[in-house]
């Protein structure tokens, strides 16, 4: 195929793909509402990040920078807009972070020209993603990500082991950012490290994911929280679990926070993920606690299972049956735009609003942590709508 004609079939795939628009999934489970469509997709980014445009170059118009996945964004209103930093992942496994907005936030994302430049330390990042936006009551917006180089202490066999810490930016117009020293605490290996958005008590807060190895948590795996006087140079001394895997539960490998809390008027909202290990590997879902507006680290609620978990195309990908987000927008109206990654491969959105969350927190029953009370829980269901006077409201089959 001529050049030009193949640069004219990429224009049109593209420009259709960016106009498509976004629909509900119907009825939904009453919590939130899903989309038909992925927000972003590899397909999303911009033509010229992916190819060579110039004929005498690249004559047969073949990728020259592929893009294999786009997932794992933070996220911020900002300027009227819906942003999303999100983690973008060429063939050669390299993440790198990239801005992409939206008018409304369900649909029509679309990227800036260039990627997010963010500054190496003495230390260069060999791998960094899942950043974390947070607006700050200080008046930055931190990023916090992974920042993941080899383990210097493998041999030369092991070309696998890594050392995962918290790296950190922060910026005022989401255009510069100034890389600052990374999170020194006193665990091994820290991943999934959140900033709170206010002070607690003058000190800057966050939680954290301690762990001992980069995939096996060990001792560790439980979502933290640690105090420091400065995020200009970063110490927590002491991390204290708030919320521990448990055995048996959707988190019982590891779990950690996905993006900062949102503040209500009855506690803070957390969103976060819980990981157990499968025949068919690792399986990651979304699950959401509240916390004390008196006492962040106290959980006040927490509903039991999963609030979403992988479904249809979103179970396959480069990495499958894995949910993960790190970033939502709540609106002036109360609206919440949950925005998650499914399989390692593409960005989803989900939406629902504080009232329905709450509701959903403070009045779903917690994990009794044996089938008994599983079963327990579902009896007093049904009898609690046997009961009910709008009972007959619900259709049931005819006899046979």
């Amino acid at each position: 195929m001529h050049f030009d004609e193949r640069l004219q079939l990429l224009t049109e795939e593209h420009n259709r793909l960016m106009q498509r628009t976004n629909k509900v999934q119907s009825p939904g489970n009453g919590i939130f509402d899903r989309y038909r469509y992925p927000v972003l997709t590899a397909e999303h980014t911009p033509l010229e990040w992916r190819y060579d445009l110039n004929p005498d170059t690249n004559p047969f118009l073949m990728t020259r920078f592929g893009i294999n996945a786009v997932f794992n964004a933070g996220a911020i209103s900002w300027q009227g807009k819906y942003v999303l930093a999100v983690r973008v992942e060429g063939w050669d496994r390299k993440s790198f972070f990239a801005l992409a907005e939206s008018d409304n936030g369900i649909d029509h994302f679309v990227f800036r020209e260039e990627p997010m430049h963010i500054p190496e330390t003495d230390n260069p990042d060999t791998n960094i993603y899942d950043m974390r936006l947070v607006q700050h009551e200080d008046g930055y917006v931190y990023g916090l990500f992974c920042t993941e180089r080899r383990d210097p202490s493998a041999p030369p066999t092991d070309q696998s082991a890594a050392v995962a810490q918290c790296g950190i930016v922060r910026t005022k117009d989401l255009e510069t950012w100034e890389r600052l020293p990374d999170l020194v605490t006193r665990s091994a290996q820290q991943r999934n490290v959140v900033l709170h958005p206010e002070f607690v008590n003058g000190k800057y807060m966050l939680y954290t994911r301690p762990q001992d190895g980069f995939i096996d948590p060990g001792k560790g795996g439980g979502i933290g929280v640690g105090f420091c006087e400065s995020m200009t140079h970063a110490v927590v001394d002491h991390e204290q679990v708030i919320d521990n895997k448990v055995y048996h539960t959707i988190s019982e490998g590891k779990n950690g926070l996905g993006p900062a809390p949102i503040k209500t008027p009855l506690g803070w909202l957390h969103l976060a993920h819980g990981v157990r290990n499968t025949a068919a590997g690792l399986r990651y879902v979304l699950y959401m606690f509240m916390t004390d507006l008196a006492d962040v680290t106290r959980i006040t609620f927490k509903p039991g299972g999963y609030l979403m978990a992988p479904e249809g195309e979103e179970r396959t990908g480069d990495v499958s049956n894995v949910l993960f987000s790190n970033g939502w927008i709540v609106g002036d109206d109360g609206k919440v735009f949950i925005y998650y990654a499914s399989s390692d491969s593409r960005m989803h959105v989900a939406t629902t609003t504080v009232e329905q969350l709450v509701d959903y927190c403070m009045h779903t029953a917690p994990d009794g942590l044996r089938s008994a009370t599983s079963e327990q829980t579902l009896t007093a269901l049904i009898r609690k709508n046997k009961a009910f006077s709008a009972a007959p409201f619900i259709q049931k089959p005819a006899a046979r």
